[in-house]
């Protein structure tokens, strides 16, 4: 039972010498409640096939937890928007995670353009950086995107810390979009049900020290929103590292 919206009703307290009742008074006709209906009765969880033994180990590799040490990168005071993204990239790429996963690992090809992206800019796949605070530690991470075949993006987050450089995210996705909402990283990727896409949300875990996927779930697509591959980080569009454009509000993106 819920009051109607709308309908004030006051209360007005009468104590008696005897009772000390309170009565209600002024509600009138407009007054009064009204049934939402019947509630549907509660039904707790039910486990099913209790006999199946737990599973010991994920069915696939996410690359949640893993992190890195980037060797050779300094950050003077753990200020990354001094740090060039392509020598991080490169730096990265001679990093020992600390658990192996693949998930940092890059096409042959890629690497290939990484290395020649002072030569030629144009091809290099090494994407704008973005710098946010994730960890809410009061310091900017460091955000890069790196273009791979069959229009997907590896998505690489890293953390300030002692002087050096930490990655704290890797990973990579068939993406419509990749935003920042406040501390979290979000990722839109097309979903083989028409109509629907997945967004998987990206949380830093103190207890872990890395980003995990603290949200995964497929979403109904309004139909006014036709989904188009492409990597957008609070802005339309994402190029190739070049001149910089003016950020969106909240967003540091900058080329040094």
């Amino acid at each position: 039972m819920r009051p109607r919206r709308g309908v004030r009703c006051r209360t007005v307290a009468a104590l008696g010498a005897a009772a000390g009742m309170a009565l209600l008074t002024g509600c009138g006709n407009g007054g009064g409640l009204r049934s939402a209906g019947p509630t549907p009765t509660a039904v707790g969880p039910a486990r099913l096939w209790p006999e199946l033994p737990p599973a010991s180990a994920a069915p696939y590799d996410y690359g949640e937890g893993e992190t890195a040490r980037i060797p050779g990168i300094e950050v003077p005071d753990d200020d990354v928007h001094r740090l060039d993204p392509v020598a991080v990239v490169r730096a990265d790429l001679r990093a020992r995670p600390n658990r192996s996963s693949g998930t940092a690992a890059l096409p042959a090809d890629t690497v290939r353009k990484i290395d020649v992206c002072l030569t030629e800019p144009a091809s290099c796949p090494v994407l704008r950086p973005y710098y946010r605070d994730l960890t809410g530690d009061g310091r900017d991470e460091l955000v890069l995107g790196i273009r791979l075949p069959d229009h997907q993006v590896s998505v690489r987050v890293y953390m300030p810390e002692a002087g050096g450089l930490t990655r704290i995210l890797s990973t990579s996705d068939a993406v419509i979009s990749i935003e920042l909402a406040g501390r979290d990283l979000i990722m839109r990727a097309p979903s083989a049900i028409a109509g629907y896409e997945y967004r998987t949300a990206w949380s830093w875990d103190a207890r872990q020290r890395a980003m995990l996927p603290t949200q995964d779930e497929i979403q109904r697509i309004p139909p006014s929103r036709a989904p188009r591959p492409q990597l957008t980080t609070a802005r339309p569009s994402a190029a190739p590292i070049g001149p910089t454009a003016t950020p969106s509000a909240g967003v540091s993106a900058e080329r040094r």
